[in-house]
């Protein structure tokens, strides 16, 4: 057991029993995280922030649900990312506008800013047309950096199932990156060639 999950563990308890600044406490250790899964998986940050907001909420109501079997984090990124499962559900019969590009948060994780920058919209477009089984794989593993046990505890899916839909996720992106840079390269009809 990690210090986090045991002070994730002392923190539930607190709660659940009664202790309101422990939630609190959860929140603030987890919420970064958190959104960062509902960000990458929602591709909208006002749906992100929505999708984080009702995660907390479910802890907030089901906290006495969750029985140490696995690490708090794992149950709760297993929360945040059923929660995202249900609202693009309910997205996709009504779509909603985007926020602009330029409102959204630059990718931390890229050494250079403006690489990240310049990189970020053509991985969500790229990740936005891969069916949400492998997105989500490929979210918990390449961008949240979790391994393989825990991103198939969090999807309720058999480790290799989890393999698998990472392995499978990344060739669709790497499909759709490496023809969307192949589009940009090519001439536009109306130029003479």
């Amino acid at each position: 057991m990690t210090a986090r999950s045991g002070e994730d563990l002392a923190l539930i308890e607190r709660f659940v029993g009664g202790d309101q600044s422990a939630f609190d406490a959860l929140v603030r250790a987890h919420e970064d995280r958190v959104f960062s899964v509902c960000l990458r998986i929602m591709t909208s940050r006002e749906a992100a922030l929505d999708a984080t907001q009702e995660t907390f909420l479910t802890l907030f109501r089901k906290a006495d649900r969750f029985t140490g079997s696995a690490a708090f984090s794992t149950w709760l990124y297993r929360v945040a990312v059923n929660t995202c499962y249900d609202q693009l559900r309910k997205e996709k019969r009504r779509r909603a506008d985007r926020l602009p590009d330029h409102l959204d948060p630059v990718d931390r994780a890229a050494g250079d800013g403006f690489a990240s920058v310049e990189i970020r919209p053509d991985l969500e477009q790229a990740l936005k047309r891969i069916p949400d089984d492998f997105r989500s794989a490929v979210i918990l593993s390449d961008l949240e950096d979790l391994p393989i046990s825990d991103i198939a505890e969090i999807l309720q899916i058999p480790p290799g199932t989890a393999k698998s839909r990472i392995f499978r996720g990344r060739r669709l992106l790497a499909d759709i990156l490496r023809n969307q840079n192949d589009v940009s390269r090519r001439p536009r009809d109306d130029q003479d060639a």
